[in-house]
Formats: structure tokens, C-alpha cells, sequence
């Protein structure tokens, strides 16, 4: 799909609450499209629902996209900074008999319908007041006249001709009753004065873009180009819910998602490049087209999204992940004070290659810090027979008299206790792992020992050779 320059693009949430998922990738689709196309991406903050939007909603919006690096190009808009302009347009459209006062209770219009036996379930302004002459001290609204076209059509830039009848609508209110204009008038005005070229939205949108391309028309804008996104679904084939995921799109980074993760995963929701999964950022925006952007709704798969922030935590710094872990979790060093630097970079470097989200991984360290976890039997039954406490007690005899405590002298020292009793080296290297961490699922666990230290690995061979003799006949 070719686009003339220069592209203006728009993404503007609604501070009734926090940033939903669906939302987040909008607003990515219509910053890729920017970028590849040498555009402008803008923000916009549609906040004229007065009852509902709250800036607590507003912060937490902003500081979704600013996490996974989504900024505007331009200042952002305020929407409700804008009502002087948006009275301008509409006493234009009265001017221009574009729009009028509509005086009609809505007992009035259900009188009418009645009497003309027009079902009340399928209520449809009557334009009654398009030819009524103005009352002094009586409410209003303000409605927009319909014009003459039988159909109104436009090519949406994913789902092609979209054509809707005349007949579908009616004279639609674009003022409220207290002079408030309603979303469908005001977006209009603002994408407008904006200069947005496309409108990059979700389906849901699909029914407000015939009234929306009428009214830029009778404002004399020129309607900018649609593309409407196909839904995120759940697993159940129904729009995401909470049942499905979290659905805010700042819950993810509490979640231990990376952004540039989270960003890549939503990017493949509903569009593709070939078949490749892992993309940077510059490859998103080199690839991006609207023309490989799908129709049918795409399904949010956690797992998927746990193997993609699985394999950017891999390729992250050490120093990196740990402040990451520390941006959700401040007080994460101090917690595990026994523990340097050194040891924490250690244990990420080990464990990142074995967890998918940053949870997971703080969560691991946590465990091998703490050593507390409970020992599990079935493990026990398996690794631990008649001759478990003598072969222990030779690895701490053998480590405690080694010089230099580092990942070779401590392989060679366990396999060759192994060698001398003939024991295939797992079968030593498991009770050592459960000594140390408590189970038998863990990483190297040379590895884990030399990042102990030769004390604290000591202490917990110690200790499981207590348990097992107390806990275990067969070790006695």
C-alpha cells in the first residue's frame, strides 16, 4: 500500500480507565504506520465524558505508553481545552442549516411514533424539528441534518468497500441538552484541525465512520482514510477479558513482561511479516503495512507472549534485568542482603535462561536466597538411598578443603567423587541440587554452588544431611 506524505496519525484514548491491551496495540499500529510511512504520530486525549474520566486514569494511560516507548510527536491534545472550537463549528453548521435545534422530549417522539404505529423498541428520530421555529426557554439539543445521499460508502484501508444505508440513521444528536457535543461531532473537529490523513481504530468503530465521514463533509474537512483492526479475542473466541488475561496494558509490566516484548507480541496480533516471530523495533517500523493486516480477530495466547518475553530476558544485560526486576520490585537487592551484586548478576545470568517473565526470575532468586523451600518426597524417594549421607558428607569434606572455590575446582572435586564410586555424575549432581535449592529442577548446579559460595553451599549440605537422617529410615 502506497501512501502520499505527508501521513498524520492520531491515537486517542478515553481517561474513563486504564489503558486496555487493545488499546496499547492500536496505539502501536497507528506509531508503525507513522514511521514507516515518514509520518506523524499524535496523541490525543479525548476526555469530554466529564462524569467518567478521572486523572488517575489519564496518568496511568501515559505512563503505559511512555513504558513501552509509544510517544507523540507533537504535543499532546486535550480535548475538553477545545469546546470554544467545537461551539465555532456547530453555530456553523446552524448557519449552514447543516444542523438545527431539536425542542422534541423524548415522551414527545414516542407520542408521534405511536400514533403512527412505528414499534417504540426501534425509536428513530422523525426530523420533526427540522422545520420548527425557535422556542424561547425550552431545552434543546442539537441535530445533525442528514443529507440527501441514499448510501454512504468508503474503502477501508483492511476490509475494503463498506457501504451503509441512508436509511440506518437519522437525524443524530451532536449536542447535548446542557451544550456539551457529543464523541461522534468532536473527533471530527479535532481530526480536522489535527490534519490526521488515517484513522487507524478497532472495528468497533466501524459503525461511527459513516456519520463521522458526513460530518466532515459538512464541515467542508476533507475525511481522512479508515482502517478499522480486528479485535483481540480470549482463547474462547469472545473479546479479551479478564477471564482470558489481564486486559490493562500496565498490569503487564507488574507481570514481569519486558515493553519491547510486550510491543513485539502485540505487533504480531493481527498483522504478519512471513513467518518471522521476533522483531526489533526498527524491523517493525521497516515492515509495517496495513496491507498484512488481517480481518478476522486475533487470539491472545499467553503462552505465546511468555516465549517471546522468555527470548528477549535471554539477549538482556544481566544489569539490565536486574533494573528491571527492581523497577517492579524496588526493595528486591535489599531483600536478599546477603547476597553482592556480583552473586544477584550471577544467579540472573543463570536463571534467565530459564524463566519468561521477570517475576518468574526474581522469583527463583527469592528461592535460592532463602532456602527455606520445603523438601519434596517424591524427589527424596527418587535421589536419596542408603549411601546419599556418606557421598555428602565426602563432597563437603572434599569442598571444604578446596584453596579456590571457583566453577572448575568444584566440577573436577563432585566428579570425581562420582567417578570413585562408579555412580554416573547425575546420580551425585541431583542430591546436590537439592541440598542447595531444595528441589531437583534448577540450573547447573556447579554453577549454583560456586555462586553460593563455599560457605553458604557448605551449610545447606550440612543441613540436608541432618534432614535425611531424621526424615529418612533408608538414609540411616
Amino acid at each position: 500500500m502506497t501512501t502520499q506524505s505527508p501521513v498524520r496519525v492520531r491515537f486517542a484514548p478515553s481517561p474513563t480507565g486504564h489503558l486496555h491491551i487493545g488499546g496499547l496495540r492500536t496505539a502501536l499500529f497507528n506509531l508503525l504506520f507513522a514511521k514507516h510511512n515518514k509520518g506523524t504520530f499524535l496523541l490525543r486525549l479525548e476526555d469530554t465524558d466529564l462524569e467518567r474520566s478521572k486523572d488517575e486514569y489519564t496518568q496511568a494511560i501515559l505512563q503505559a505508553l511512555e513504558w513501552t516507548n509509544i510517544a507523540s510527536d507533537e504535543p499532546m491534545v486535550i480535548q475538553s481545552e477545545r469546546l470554544e472550537r467545537h461551539l465555532e463549528v456547530i453555530d456553523m453548521l446552524l448557519a449552514n442549516k447543516r444542523a438545527y435545534k431539536c425542542y422534541c422530549t423524548p415522551e414527545e417522539l414516542l407520542v408521534r411514533l405511536a400514533a403512527q404505529n412505528i414499534d417504540p423498541e426501534f425509536v428513530k428520530y422523525d426530523g420533526h424539528c427540522r422545520s420548527v421555529l425557535p422556542q424561547e426557554g425550552k431545552s434543546f439539543v442539537i441535530r445533525f441534518a442528514l443529507p440527501d445521499e441514499q448510501t454512504i460508502t468508503f474503502n477501508d484501508l483492511i476490509r475494503g468497500e463498506i457501504t451503509f444505508d441512508k436509511d440506518q440513521f437519522d437525524d443524530f444528536i451532536i449536542a447535548r441538552s446542557d451544550g456539551r457535543p457529543v464523541y461522534n461531532f468532536v473527533v471530527v473537529v479535532d481530526d480536522a484541525d489535527m490534519g490526521i490523513t488515517h484513522v487507524i481504530r478497532g472495528e468497533d468503530h466501524i459503525s461511527n465512520t459513516p456519520k463521522q465521514i458526513m460530518l466532515h463533509k459538512a464541515c467542508g474537512f476533507t475525511p481522512p482514510q479508515f482502517a478499522h483492526l480486528p479485535l483481540i479475542l480470549g482463547q474462547s473466541g469472545q473479546p479479551l477479558s479478564k477471564r482470558d488475561a489481564a486486559t490493562s496494558a500496565l498490569e503487564y509490566k507488574q507481570l514481569g513482561y519486558l515493553p519491547d516484548a510486550l510491543v513485539n507480541y502485540l505487533a504480531r496480533l493481527g498483522w504478519s511479516h512471513g513467518d518471522q516471530e521476533l522483531f526489533t523495533r526498527e524491523e517493525l517500523i521497516n515492515y509495517f503495512s496495513l496491507d498484512h493486516v488481517g480481518k478476522k480477530g486475533a487470539i491472545f495466547d499467553m503462552a505465546k507472549l511468555g516465549w517471546v518475553n522468555s527470548m528477549y530476558m535471554k539477549e538482556m544485560s544481566d544489569e539490565a534485568a536486574l533494573a528491571a526486576i527492581k523497577d517492579i520490585r524496588p526493595r528486591f537487592e535489599a531483600e536478599l542482603s546477603r547476597f553482592n551484586k556480583a552473586q544477584l548478576l550471577a544467579l540472573i545470568n543463570l536463571y534467565k535462561q530459564r524463566t519468561k517473565t521477570l517475576v518468574e526470575l526474581a522469583d527463583e532468586i527469592k528461592m535460592v536466597y532463602d532456602g527455606s523451600n520445603p523438601f519434596l518426597d517424591d524427589e527424596l524417594a527418587q535421589w536419596v538411598n542408603k549411601d546419599t549421607v556418606a557421598h555428602m558428607k565426602q563432597i563437603y569434606k572434599t569442598l571444604d578443603e578446596l584453596e579456590s572455590f571457583g566453577l572448575p575446582q568444584v566440577t573436577d572435586a563432585v566428579k570425581a567423587i562420582a567417578k570413585e564410586h562408579e555412580l554416573k555424575i547425575v546420580a551425585v549432581a541431583q542430591p546436590l541440587r537439592i541440598a542447595l535449592i531444595h528441589k531437583t529442577a534448577g540450573p547447573g548446579v556447579f554453577e549454583l554452588a560456586t555462586i553460593l559460595g563455599k560457605e553458604l553451599t557448605l551449610s545447606r549440605i550440612e543441613s540436608f544431611i541432618t534432614y535425611i537422617q531424621e526424615h529418612m529410615p533408608i538414609a540411616r
